[in-house]
């Protein structure tokens, strides 16, 4: 068995890919990508409530630590690898699978414009919003809530006009990009703030939400990401 294997999370399955990730949106873009890339996986939860990623064990495979991470025992060349940060794991199952990841160059670079949009944007606001909105309401003024709930809207609205006439957000394809993006517009349930941000005005977001989760695979996914 490989050594990068965390020792606390021993692998049943040591041959699968292996998964540690949290039920977050960050967490759950694995195991759905996973699912509709068909790689035999494993899971392992680190329960960042608890603290668990920053283990010693843990921070071996992801120096940040941070989830998601994966331990593939059949990487580049044969050789076990660990990866850190989701939009780089994307690229690299995309690679691997063949699926979800075009290979043609121009929807490939576009493709990963789109992730990388979620990574750099979609992800680092919209959560930056949901702690402010719902964990540091009363215990600060509302400049936070306010900014970063401007700039959600404003997210919400380039998500909105992408996917105007189009079922993904490169158009009849689903993508990484969407696997890595719609949890986290999922998430503002969680965080009980879609009447704030006036969500239903963005009427193309919803639907595209929807289309993802009706994807058997991508539902497995989603939920996966929460089970031990």
């Amino acid at each position: 068995m490989s050594d990068l294997f965390p020792s606390r999370w021993p692998a049943k399955h040591p041959d699968r890919i292996q998964v540690y990730t949290f039920g977050t949106p960050n967490g759950r873009k694995l195991t759905v990508a996973l699912e509709e890339m068909e790689l035999p996986y494993e899971v392992h939860i680190i329960d960042i409530l608890k603290g668990d990623q920053f283990d010693p064990e843990y921070l071996r495979i992801n120096p940040n630590g941070k989830i998601p991470s994966i331990v593939d025992p059949n990487g580049p060349g044969g050789a076990p690898i660990a990866f850190m940060e989701s939009a780089a794991i994307l690229q690299y199952l995309g690679d691997k699978s063949g699926k979800l990841l075009p290979t043609e160059p121009a929807a490939r670079w576009e493709t990963i414009q789109w992730l990388t949009f979620q990574v750099a944007h979609i992800g680092p606001m919209l959560g930056q919003f949901g702690h402010f909105f719902k964990f540091a309401k009363g215990k600060t003024d509302s400049y936070g809530e306010e900014r970063y709930g401007a700039e959600a809207k404003r997210l919400l609205g380039v998500l909105d006009k992408r996917l105007a006439g189009r079922d993904f957000l490169m158009g009849e394809q689903y993508t990484v990009a969407d696997v890595a993006t719609f949890p986290w517009i999922r998430g503002l349930q969680f965080y009980e703030a879609e009447a704030y941000l006036d969500y239903a005005s963005f009427t193309n977001v919803e639907p595209w939400v929807q289309r993802c989760l009706a994807r058997p695979k991508t539902a497995a996914g989603y939920e996966a990401a929460s089970k031990q």
